[in-house]
């Protein structure tokens, strides 16, 4: 039943994400001062949107995880931050994309890009701790301090560019500014498909949960045979 679902899930995901595809590149029309780049921007802000959201979730998974010493919390919080991990690669890499033809420039040294790139490499420490510490109490325990620290730098970067004068453009949604600075049909196909990526990003942490949950069942067999 349960795979079932995980297939529906993802068949929804790649249905919305081509009807989407055909929205965005034929249907819609070019920006007017961003010219047809504005586009990437319907997958720069839903990849951005899917992995804070992620990397929350992956904090509450990590705080249980301390309160009850659960290791399939610690399973769950990892599958999330893995996956939330590459959508924040996508983020930025779709960012660099825009600030090429926008900018004139790939990479700008201000507080938002700077604490969203050390966002990264916690991150990406997260992720090297977990393939470098085999017990599994301690690797989660680690882990789920690492996490904390990685959702601060997060509300920096959500909060930049209200706290510093910043290159980065500010608010153009309608539900931040309570008007928008964006056609409402543009902001409709950004919102569509935070929905598709969103289902997309539910399918691969599902998946790595379950290898999450055999390298647990791996780890706890080893134990054993060391014991016998």
């Amino acid at each position: 039943m349960r795979e079932k679902i995980l297939y529906a899930v993802g068949l929804i995901a790649a249905a919305l994400l081509a009807r989407n595809l055909y929205v965005i590149l034929l249907q819609l029309p070019d920006e007017a001062r961003q010219d047809s780049i504005w586009r990437i921007f319907c997958f720069h802000l839903p990849a951005a949107i899917a992995s804070f959201t992620g990397f929350f979730v992956a904090l509450v998974f990590s705080g249980i995880y301390l309160a009850k010493r659960n290791l399939k919390s610690d399973a769950i919080a990892a599958s999330i931050t893995e996956v939330s991990f590459a959508l924040a690669i996508v983020t930025l890499v779709t960012g660099s994309i825009w600030a090429k033809i926008i900018w004139g420039v790939w990479w700008a040294w201000d507080p938002r890009l700077t604490s969203y790139f050390i966002c990264l490499l916690i991150y990406a420490g997260y992720i090297m701790l977990r393939r470098v510490v085999d017990e599994p109490t301690t690797r989660a325990r680690l882990s789920a301090v690492l996490s904390v620290f990685g959702f601060v730098d997060i509300v920096i970067v959500w909060k930049s560019i209200e706290w510093w004068a910043t290159l980065h453009p500010g608010p153009v949604l309608s539900i931040r500014t309570g008007g928008g600075r964006i056609d409402p049909r543009m902001e409709s196909a950004a919102w569509w498909n935070v929905i598709a990526i969103a289902l997309l990003a539910i399918v691969l942490v599902a998946m790595r949960t379950r290898q999450e949950d055999s390298r647990r069942e791996m780890d706890a067999l080893r134990r054993l045979a060391q014991t016998i």
